[in-house]
């Protein structure tokens, strides 16, 4: 058990591990007073990056909005901007979703309408051939009766 815990402590990924190759920028755009955004940059760890982030995201007057609040306020600000921002990518996928099964089910009812309309027509037939099935057994009723009350010769 030992082992296994010190084990997960080695693979434990250590954010504030500085690495020793540049790090890739991640969006040039997303200027901070270090320098840019790069890819090991958090927003979760870093103030600065999360008011650049959030700042390279928003529109002038998001940026007037912010300008008043202070930096905790700000991240506050951008975590909420990407919650919003997943659940509206979520929504549309959902909505997207929805609007495919929508046709499916149009496909199917409609395959189901034919397949259903086809059983009428079939019970109709049965119904009609019957009743034709059931006269003619009563006519051969009725010669079976007048050749039973025929006398032999």
């Amino acid at each position: 058990m030992a082992s296994s815990s010190s084990q997960n402590n080695n693979d434990a990924i250590n954010l504030n591990v500085v690495p020793s190759a540049v790090p890739e920028v991640w969006h040039p755009y997303f200027l901070s007073s270090n320098g840019p955004v790069t890819v090991i940059d958090s927003v979760m760890l870093s103030g600065i990056t999360a008011t650049t982030v959030a700042a390279g995201l928003l529109t002038p007057e998001d940026g007037r909005v912010l300008a008043g609040r202070t930096n905790p306020q700000t991240i506050n600000d951008s975590m909420t901007l990407t919650i919003q921002c997943v659940a509206f990518r979520l929504l549309k996928n959902n909505k997207k979703k929805v609007g495919e099964l929508k046709e499916e089910n149009k496909g199917l009812k409609n395959l189901v309408d034919s397949y259903a309309n086809d059983l009428v027509a079939r019970s109709i037939e049965q119904s009609k051939t019957t009743t034709e099935l059931q006269k003619q057994y009563e006519r051969l009723l009725v010669e079976v009766k007048e050749l039973a009350s025929r006398p032999i010769p």
